[in-house]
């Protein structure tokens, strides 16, 4: 009876090779500016007159996002919407030109998958001896280095579960709540789920986030056209007609191995062996290629060191393997790159032309009007209002378009609010109204500052008497 074949191919581990060059010390720094940014921030302080003195603080109990000088507060979601959208198109812009280095260079997975395997060279060895570690059976070698090396990862995991929930609080006293066992459950939930999360993704599933889990890769080659700039082996000079071969009697040079119709590849399996993802550039583009150019900075090692010209594996277009000129300034990318100046000056006109006061009325409507004994009609309204300004404001509340109308404020003698601080007041509209005239009628509830800091807002009501 034939055997079943398994529904799934078993894993087969990665041990990447370190190599040095150009594009791996791009991806360092980045890393480097990435972590910073990420562990640093919550530390940076930012003196204000008044609310936390912290650069970035996730104010929820607060109901304020405090990012640098900017406030923001729950009506401001409609940011949130902006920067999700410039997101995407920065991702398609810079897709269409450039291909998949978000992947590369700026996913989380990626920066943190590069520590983490950044830790098992440290602790295991170069790529032979974690090969070889790997093979051979279980000791006290063995237990020593995989040990040190999940600790090593569980470390790094629980300080970016422990980083992240930092913006959400004073840093400095939720450490030592978090330590000392006062933390709200929250802060211990979060750095829980993002410690195993962490340790999980980029320590365990590494390569197989990015090929089975992120949905990227599957649709990525919709952003593509032949003017895309992708990690490309150049098949024609690295095999030219009689395929690779390695450097051996009479194909050292690149003389001999021209005229014996050899390429410039000499099959050592660097660009394999430094690739993340564990495929073979020599094979075409790739939906598990995450563009991180590692395999040019192997290729062009081993051309410099055989005396040969860089180039063999590169980033270019297929416009420019067909024998063309890329041509990056496109429709397409002039398309995105206008949305994405639309985009950019839509929030940022709106957030420096914010109104310094945030106020909306609603009118109470049980009852929606009150027929009082000297014959005037009397309507109610909830007047919110949040002070957005860096300053201490003292309202004065008006109403223009009603005439001859009076307002009652009850037992709300002022209203002074600190940046940030927000009250809702009821107000009591009364007025004479004339006999046949229209309801509702429309006014104004006009909201100034006594001594003058702000320009009157003006926020529209209506009035009802039948």
């Amino acid at each position: 009876m034939p055997q079943a074949q398994p529904l799934y191919e078993a894993r087969v581990p990665i041990h990447p090779r370190s190599v040095k060059g150009r594009f791996r010390n791009l991806k360092s720094g980045i890393l480097v500016l990435a972590y910073g940014v990420f562990f640093g921030l919550p530390w940076l302080r930012w003196e204000r007159e008044f609310g936390p003195n912290q650069a970035v603080l996730f104010d929820i109990p607060g109901r304020q996002f405090h990012i640098f000088d900017l406030v923001v507060y729950p009506q401001d979601i409609f940011w949130l919407a902006g920067i999700l959208m410039l997101a995407a198109l920065l991702l398609f812009f810079v897709t269409g030109v450039a291909g998949r280095v978000f992947c590369g260079y700026f996913c989380f997975q990626t920066l943190w998958t590069d520590v983490f395997m950044f830790l098992e060279r440290r602790i295991q060895g170069e790529r032979p001896a974690r090969l070889r570690l790997a093979k051979q059976p279980w000791n006290g070698e063995k237990l020593v280095k995989y040990g040190l090396t999940h600790l090593s990862w569980l470390l790094v995991a629980f300080a970016t579960g422990l980083g992240f929930v930092l913006y959400w609080g004073d840093a400095p006293t939720l450490v030592a709540q978090f330590f000392s066992g006062q933390a709200v459950s929250a802060a211990y939930i979060t750095a829980g789920i993002l410690t195993a999360t962490t340790y999980t993704a980029a320590g365990l599933a590494r390569e197989q986030v990015c090929t089975y889990i992120c949905p990227y890769a599957r649709f990525q080659s919709v952003m593509f056209d032949r003017d895309t700039l992708i990690v490309s082996y150049d098949a024609a000079r690295g095999e030219a007609s009689a395929g690779r071969a390695k450097v051996k009697a009479g194909l050292k040079t690149r003389e001999e191995r021209q005229a014996a119709g050899v390429g410039d590849c000499i099959d050592c399996g660097y660009c394999v062996q430094v690739c993340p993802t564990g495929i073979d550039i020599r094979d075409g583009l790739q939906y598990q290629c995450i563009h991180c150019a590692l395999c040019i900075d192997a290729c062009d090692t081993i051309m410099d060191k055989q005396g040969w010209p860089r180039g063999l594996i590169a980033y270019t277009s297929e416009r420019e393997q067909e024998g063309g000129k890329t041509h990056l300034v496109k429709g397409k990318s002039l398309g995105y790159g206008v949305a994405i100046m639309v985009v950019i000056g839509a929030l940022l006109y709106s957030i420096l032309e914010r109104p310094p006061v945030d106020a909306n009325v609603n009118q109470v409507r049980q009852p929606l009007y009150v027929q009082m004994a000297d014959g005037s009609v009397q309507n109610g309204y909830e007047l919110r209002l949040n002070n957005v300004s860096h300053e201490v404001l003292d309202f004065e509340i008006g109403i223009d378009g009603l005439a001859g109308a009076e307002i009652d404020l009850g037992r709300v003698d002022e209203i002074r609010l600190d940046p940030g601080e927000r009250i809702t007041v009821l107000i009591r509209v009364r007025a004479d109204v004339e006999p046949g005239s229209a309801s509702p009628q429309s006014f104004d509830f006009v909201i100034s500052d006594r001594d003058g800091r702000i320009e009157p807002l003006r926020v529209d009501s209506r009035f009802s008497h039948r």
